[in-house]
């Protein structure tokens, strides 16, 4: 039998699989499917237990897993990527070595991408769907140019508007968009006014971050089973909106102060701290995010020291003055065809030099966000932010700010 041919029959395996039951244990998908992701602990492993993948010899299996990781680099396909590692323990740990972060591939594959920072030198394309009548904000990966295309989805959130502040809960499953939820990964939350923001991860960002205890947070300890992984809400961005004089016919100046990444992070050479894998023991009950699970302590799981321990200054973004189009009669900013609507929400944001000089990388778009249709929106980001850091960021640009408008 040809290589080739290995490949073939082995796809054609995967895809039985995932006709089988993994198009609904592994949900994380596409949109014209439901919003979720795993809701299932079982696998269909003895579908292969019971074939001859099972005893391949190690050699064979990491050059076959890697052609079908290297031929499936887009979605919907790169699911097959998913369902081989969560095939058995074998299977998982060669998928660890084989697919790589963002940062170095520009892909988002398993769930734990969505807490990792984005690619080098290119931004990844994304768009915002809003649901007005359930207050839900989708956030999905595009597929091709078309804003309206049938992206994949990645992250969910819930606004919750409360007497002193608004929440917006974030979560993995689109279906189950609540605190106390297994897949309940962090929160935006507004102050009254809404002109202050801070952004809570789940999980710490890095080995010394600090818990904010709250009633969600007691809420989460409540299903936690192992003492420890320190569930709860962990502070790692504040954003702050300034006062506009134009009011709501004026640009936004918008600030948005990244606890848990260093300055130094957008400069050549530089680190941003990367979550390697899920602690909560809630989500241990998860196949496709279980790989992410290794021998070492779980405090191994960061690529970074806390910025205390590094003694450097945090990473600031402050969004680009846009400039006044005289014939438009609008405020524009070149989005490079990215955004279609003028709107106060559209926004994009550099890291803030030091001390008042900036080099060329403080000039690069880090982020961007506007309006492009009703209630659709694109979100672009880049490194040294992730998904999920982006997401919060450009749901804090929906709100009216009572004080600044």
């Amino acid at each position: 039998m040809s290589f080739k041919s290995i490949i073939h029959d082995m796809k054609g395996e995967l895809g039985s699989i995932s006709r089988k039951g993994f198009d609904g244990k592994f949900g994380y998908g596409m949109r014209s499917r439901s919003h979720r992701v795993v809701q299932d602990s079982s696998v269909p492993v003895d579908v292969f237990g019971q074939s001859c993948w099972a005893n391949m010899p190690p050699e064979l299996l990491r050059d076959v897993l890697m052609r079908i990781e290297a031929s499936e680099s887009t979605w919907p396909p790169r699911k097959n990527v998913v369902v081989c590692a969560g095939v058995c323990r074998n299977w998982r740990e060669i998928m660890k070595e084989i697919v790589k972060p963002p940062e170095i591939s520009c892909k988002l594959t398993f769930p734990i991408s969505l807490k990792q920072p984005g690619p080098r030198n290119s931004l990844l394309q994304c768009y915002i769907k809003r649901n007005r009548s359930n207050q839900t904000y989708y956030l999905y990966l595009c597929l091709n140019q078309a804003s309206n295309d049938d992206g994949k989805f990645l992250l969910a959130a819930r606004k919750c508007r409360r007497p002193t502040c608004t929440d917006y809960i974030i979560s993995l499953n689109g279906n189950d968009v609540l605190k106390g939820s297994s897949t309940y990964i962090g929160k935006l939350r507004s102050n009254f006014l809404r002109t202050k923001f801070t952004v809570y991860d789940a999980q710490p960002p890095n080995a010394g971050a600090k818990v904010t205890k709250s009633s969600s947070t007691m809420l989460i300890n409540m299903t936690q089973v192992s003492p420890r992984v320190p569930a709860g809400n962990y502070p790692v961005a504040h954003i702050s909106y300034e006062l506009n004089v134009l009011g709501s016919r004026g640009p936004r100046r918008m600030q948005c102060v990244m606890d848990a990444i260093p300055a130094s992070s957008i400069e050549p050479g530089g680190v941003a701290p990367t979550q390697t894998e899920f602690l909560h023991s809630n989500l241990d009950t998860f196949p496709s995010l279980l790989f992410f699970r290794s021998k070492s302590t779980r405090s191994e799981s960061f690529r970074s020291e806390p910025l205390s321990e590094q003694k450097d200054e945090m990473l600031v973004l402050r969004n680009k003055s846009p400039r006044w189009h005289g014939q438009l009669q609008c405020w524009c900013l070149n989005f490079n065809g990215r955004v279609t609507v003028a709107s106060v929400k559209n926004f994009q944001l550099a890291a803030s030099p030091l001390n008042g000089v900036g080099g060329q990388e403080h000039e690069n778009v880090i982020l961007q966000f506007g309006k492009v249709g009703k209630d659709v929106f694109t979100m672009d980001y880049q490194y040294p932010i992730s998904a999920f850091q982006a997401f919060v960021i450009c749901l804090s640009s929906f709100d009216t700010k009572i004080a600044c408008e």
